[in-house]
């Protein structure tokens, strides 16, 4: 199954259409952002992204601060972009005080990770890439398993307006490392393959 996209009224405010993403009922199971000002609903990640997740999860937790936190469902709000955004990961400083239960400014993650899924890769190689960056989040990691070139990872970082700079691109199977504050070296090797 694809994404199904929701056009909104131009017109319709940022926060108008938050309250709309917050307080309408979508499917169970799925995933719904706002991307580029457009909903978009898309189903549930299949096995082997999720797979990928959880080990990238597994790798995380043995580096990060223990004040901050490994999110898969958590939504990154980036209305300068008219985005709200849920990462495959999310790795940010835990909070005390939140404004909202459904999303949090996207400023205040350190590295959000997007796993890329046949139907909606484009939307992670150029759109979320953008709002990411545009948010300032200082790394943006792409697993793209439907990469033209054949599965790569590639690791972006010193996000300048809407752009981010390639500081490592690595095939399936090639170290992947992140630098610090996580410095880790993931096996992309035992990620799988489509």
């Amino acid at each position: 199954m694809s994404a199904l996209t929701v056009r909104h009224d131009p017109e319709q405010s940022w926060d108008e259409l938050v309250r709309f993403w917050e307080e309408m009922e979508w499917p169970e199971g799925s995933k719904v952002e706002i991307i580029d000002g457009t909903i978009t609903v898309s189903p549930s990640p299949a096995y082997q992204h999720n797979v990928i997740a959880a080990r990238m999860q597994r790798r995380l937790y043995s580096v990060i601060p223990d004040d901050w936190e490994i999110f898969q469902t958590l939504a990154v709000a980036v209305p300068s972009r008219m985005g709200m955004l849920i990462p495959d990961l999310l790795v940010a400083p835990t909070l005390d005080d939140v404004e909202s239960d459904s999303h949090i400014p996207a400023a205040l993650a350190e590295l959000v990770v997007e796993i890329t899924s046949k139907s909606n890769a484009r939307n992670d190689r150029i759109s979320k890439c953008a709002a990411y960056a545009a948010a300032g989040i200082p790394y943006y990691l792409l697993v793209d398993r439907w990469a033209p070139e054949g599965p790569t990872s590639t690791l972006s970082g010193e996000p300048h307006d809407d752009v981010y700079r390639p500081l490592s691109v690595v095939k399936f199977g090639d170290p992947l490392t992140l630098p610090e504050p996580f410095g880790l070296t993931i096996d992309t090797g035992e990620f799988p393959t489509p």
